[in-house]
């Protein structure tokens, strides 16, 4: 596999100065060793561990059967892939507002235990009090604002959010917030583009857009998605840099069709024994 492109770890500082310096941030998703291997290669900045797991790799509807056993196993396996990139892992449902010494004891286990960079926590004013409590214990949080997955019942779907003027001034306000309770950076998910481009304008922090258009300062995908291997549904904000169901496809077909002929595995793919060996264990055999 290609060699990591990043020598040195990306920190929070670090992308504080990227926003200062107006260089774009990339981040996508990984949840195991591969994977995080290809992000950290192909030089990334970030990597989230997403609750999204639950739909790319478990096989969920939604995000809401994820829990913290599961992100802590996926954050090790990424984190052993992912050297030098900053590994950011979600706090999945139920696990950051329920109480505050929960949120705080659950997002310390992805930190001791799993190893992860930061913790992710969905949700504006009404998680002000468990960030902070987090940043007095010196665990770095990301915010998230816009469509929230874990509030999909909610929502009543996965839904473009901030679209009437209660709603924009929601996120807009909240995004603030976020900010002054000490997020070193937010996501914003489904939002418009001129909501999006006006909060990343009024932070300090850096702002990662997904379906929230080029105004942010970075932009993540879901890997399964930006590399074609899931074949669902499309959602309108993902761009597909390579289409590799089929190609997985195809060449998991060949390979069947070989055994099944006889064509594989081939002389170049086994492996011999001294012929003396052979007659002697004949031999023996035949001695029984």
């Amino acid at each position: 596999m290609t060699e990591s492109v990043r020598k040195e770890k990306v920190t929070t500082v670090k992308l504080a100065d990227m926003k200062a310096n107006k260089q774009r941030i990339s981040m996508v998703t990984a949840y195991d060793f591969p994977t995080a291997k290809v992000a950290e290669a192909a030089g990334v900045d970030l990597i989230l561990v997403g609750d999204s797991l639950g739909m790319v790799v478990l096989g969920h509807e939604t995000t809401l059967p994820v829990t913290v056993e599961d992100m802590i196993h996926h954050t090790k396996a990424v984190k052993r892939g992912a050297k030098h990139t900053l590994v950011v892992t979600d706090m999945p449902f139920l696990s950051a507002n329920v109480s505050i010494a929960d949120t705080v004891r659950n997002a310390g286990r992805m930190i001791q235990e799993a190893g992860a960079d930061a913790v992710k926590l969905e949700g504006g004013r009404e998680m002000l009090e468990e960030i902070r409590a987090l940043i007095r214990a010196n665990i770095p949080v990301m915010g998230h604002l816009g469509l929230t997955p874990q509030a999909v019942n909610k929502l009543g779907g996965f839904k473009l959010q901030g679209r009437d003027l209660d709603g924009a001034k929601r996120i807009y306000e909240d995004a603030l917030r976020l900010q002054e309770a000490g997020c070193f950076a937010i996501v914003l998910e489904l939002v418009p583009m001129p909501l999006a481009t006006l909060i990343t304008e009024q932070l300090d922090i850096p702002t990662i857009g997904i379906g929230a258009g080029a105004g942010c300062d970075g932009q993540v995908l879901v890997m399964h998605d930006l590399l074609g291997i899931t074949n669902d549904y499309m959602p309108r904000f993902v761009k597909k840099y390579a289409n590799m169901y089929e190609s997985m496809v195809d060449a998991v077909r060949s390979y069947t069709q070989d055994v099944r002929d006889g064509s594989f595995p081939g002389p170049s793919h086994e492996f011999g024994m001294k012929e003396e060996i052979l007659a002697a264990l004949k031999k023996e055999l035949e001695n029984r």
